[in-house]
């Protein structure tokens, strides 16, 4: 242990600064450093681990009980793209008038699009029920 003032002295004698690192250690713990590049790297690392963060979007796709086989695929295509990229898809099929009727064929729409993209995603939402449409969710693998 050695006294503030002492400390202070042989830190302005290395061209340095006194820098406390745990304050709350009883005694408190110093360290004798250039505090300038001291921030400078701590400010680095935190750029860095910010640039390893994986962020994503939740993107909504629709489509309907009736839809073509082509207008699927094309959807499919946009689904693929958007897992591609990392990011959650929120698939919604919206029944219209008497389509409600037609929740079987909803449910095998949402199934054939599950199937279509099983190599590069996964069900993170089963189809559920929300008023008059049915939401499933995609996550990336």
């Amino acid at each position: 242990m050695v006294p503030t003032a002492k400390a202070l002295s042989a830190a302005k004698d290395f061209g340095l600064d006194l820098v406390e690192v745990s304050p709350n250690a009883n005694p408190p713990v110093c360290k004798i450093m250039d505090y300038g590049r001291y921030k400078y790297e701590q400010d680095k690392k935190q750029q860095e681990a910010k640039k390893k963060q994986s962020t994503f979007q939740l993107k909504e796709i629709k489509v309907r009980p009736k839809t073509g086989d082509h207008d699927l695929d094309v959807k499919l295509g946009h689904i693929r793209r958007f897992l591609e990229k990392k990011d959650k898809v929120k698939v919604t099929l919206i029944f219209r008038g008497r389509e409600i009727t037609l929740t079987d064929l909803g449910i095998e729409v949402l199934e054939k699009v599950a199937e279509e993209t099983s190599d590069i995603a996964v069900v993170e939402q089963k189809p559920k029920f929300e008023g008059r449409t049915m939401v499933m969710i995609l996550a990336p693998k």
